[in-house]
């Protein structure tokens, strides 16, 4: 099968087009013919050497998480999924990634395409929308009345944590460059600060909960707009555990773990339309493909997700 592969890491140049052999499902997976994938920020870390103490993989790796597509063949033990069946799924972390034209997946992680989604939006759903659930609801508590501050609201986590906030029943600010700031009240977004023009840490205060997405400075001053009892999310990097305790935070750093039955209830709330993919750039499956649409995801301006679509 046709795939994307790194066989060393480094830049954009290492992704290689290659054949490989497909994958053959054990008795709890499926085999799915991958219609389409998406591109997500751990891509290019992983790419480029900055994972590779916490995700030691053998070469060669193919990269991504997100799939979308048909199942083709279904392992011994698999009953709640036949072939045949459209699904989308943030499949185990290894280094048989989603830039390939076969993947495989346990039955546990896999969730039916919602009936009004095509292939390129469900890809775009996975790892974001989940990122942005256990961010929400297993890590912060997000409830009814809650005031949700979310960083950088127009990329991919963004866009899911704000609806998802909102269909919560949260109070959403966020963040966004000039340019994005409709963009963002249309997802339901309540007050959206333009960086550009305005601190948000001069705006903001007594918040519930910060979804943050860009660390360094940007998370130190996060603290500042939580109140005592409040709670910090971070997927960028651990927070600090003392200014936490001393500001009387809950701060978390949240790896994402798949998770078949989250992933089914974000599908439900898709299918009621009470959340909406947006897919901002979409490439073909070639190498020079995605060499273009990692260099975009590397300048951390992209609108929504960036798709690659297979079939």
């Amino acid at each position: 099968m046709k795939a994307i592969i790194i066989e060393k890491y480094g830049g954009i140049d290492q992704l290689k087009q290659a054949d490989v052999p497909a994958p053959t499902p054990k008795s709890n997976q499926v085999l799915i013919e991958n219609h389409a994938t998406s591109i997500n920020p751990i891509d290019w870390k992983l790419r480029e050497g900055y994972l590779k103490d916490m995700l030691p993989f053998e070469f060669p790796i193919i990269l991504g998480w997100d799939a979308a597509g048909i199942i083709t063949e279904v392992g011994d033990d698999v009953s709640q999924f036949k072939k045949g069946d459209r699904v989308f799924v943030r499949p185990a972390t290894t280094n048989q990634g989603t830039y390939a034209e076969y993947v495989v997946a346990d039955e546990s992680l896999l969730a039916p395409i919602p009936a009004n989604l095509d292939f390129a939006e469900a890809a775009s759903i996975p790892l974001t929308g989940l990122t942005a659930w256990q961010c929400l609801f297993d890590s912060g508590k997000v409830k009814e009345g809650d005031k949700v501050f979310i960083h950088a609201g127009a990329g991919g986590v963004g866009v899911m944590a704000i609806q998802l906030a909102k269909n919560a029943g949260a109070y959403v600010a966020t963040t966004a460059s000039s340019k994005n700031v409709d963009f963002l009240h249309s997802l339901g977004a309540d007050k959206v600060i333009n960086y550009e023009e305005q601190k948000f840490s001069d705006i903001l205060e007594n918040y519930d909960f910060v979804l943050d997405s860009l660390g360094g400075d940007i998370q130190e001053k996060s603290f500042d707009v939580l109140k005592k009892g409040g709670r910090l999310a971070s997927i960028v990097q651990p927070p600090d555990e003392d200014k936490a305790r001393e500001k009387g935070i809950d701060a978390n750093f949240v790896w994402l773990e798949p998770n078949g039955e989250q992933l089914q209830k974000l599908g439900r709330l898709l299918e009621e339309g009470k959340v909406k993919p947006h897919v901002g750039h979409s490439f073909d499956f070639s190498e020079q493909g995605l060499k273009d649409a990692h260099k975009l995801s590397e300048t951390h301006h992209a609108k929504g997700k960036i798709v690659i679509k297979i079939k």
